[in-house]
């Protein structure tokens, strides 16, 4: 079920539920990888309820943008996917 992703906790239960879903193993990847740049943006910017601001959404980005040496290429290039497809979703 595609849902609107208006808070933090909102993107936090889209990501949890992927595991109730049949999802393939790249997208649970991706989600898994996410959640934890998406927890360390937000420590710094507020709570689980607040909104999913531009500065948040630009924070994971930087985050993921800065730490895409520690993926393979092919493994960024589906982090990146599925961040793309997540921020379509807020």
């Amino acid at each position: 079920m595609i849902q609107k992703i208006n808070t933090l906790n909102d993107l936090y239960q889209y990501l949890d539920n992927l595991f109730d879903q049949d999802v393939d193993s790249d997208t649970l990847f991706a989600g898994g990888y996410l959640r934890g740049f998406v927890s360390l943006a937000a420590t710094e910017s507020g709570d689980e309820q607040q909104t999913m601001s531009v500065a948040l959404v630009d924070n994971v980005s930087q985050r993921l943008a800065n730490a895409k040496s520690e993926l393979s290429p092919q493994d960024n290039a589906i982090v990146q996917n599925f961040w793309s497809v997540v921020q379509g979703l807020m």
